[in-house]
């Protein structure tokens, strides 16, 4: 059979196992929307502080935290429309349906920032950058965060050059 065949055929495995699976002819959809939102709730919550909480769909009020989640999900999502790519899912539903379960998600770059590790902002927030940059789209906001982000990392080895300069 086709490799689409056989994708079926090992998600009907995983389904019998008792987990859920879904085949798909192609993952970009999937991809796409998965990657619009982890560039979003990934690089607010590593600049904020915050888990993934319902302040990320919050837009009552003029400052709420929502409006800028929404405008970034929106230039990723222009991003992917000039890529040619119809979304799965719709990354604002998906944060707004995630954060009303109430788990208040730790993302890992928010981990990543509070230890001082060097985070994924490369491959999630600086993927969407880069294509959105090769495609010409502007994408403000994210590539604000994404400056941010790397603005950060920097800061960490210049605080540890410092403290290491005024110990020699």
């Amino acid at each position: 059979g086709t490799p689409y065949d056989r994708v079926e055929e090992l998600a009907g495995l995983i389904e019998s196992s008792g987990l859920k699976a879904k085949a798909f002819p192609d993952l970009r959809p999937a991809q796409w929307s998965k990657l619009i939102f982890n560039a979003t709730v990934n690089a607010v919550a590593a600049l904020t502080g915050l888990p993934h909480d319902p302040h990320f769909a919050e837009e009552a009020d003029a400052g709420d935290l929502g409006h800028l989640v929404h405008g970034l999900m929106d230039e990723g999502k222009a991003v992917a429309a000039a890529a040619g790519i119809e979304l799965h899912e719709d990354p604002w539903e998906m944060n707004v349906l995630a954060t009303r379960r109430g788990s208040a998600h730790y993302p890992s770059m928010l981990e990543d920032v509070e230890a001082r590790r060097p985070t994924e902002v490369e491959l999630i927030t600086g993927a969407l950058v880069r294509e959105a940059l090769r495609l010409g789209v502007p994408v403000p906001l994210n590539t604000a965060l994404y400056r941010l982000i790397k603005a950060k990392e920097a800061s960490w080895e210049l605080k540890t050059g410092q403290s290491k300069g005024r110990q020699g």
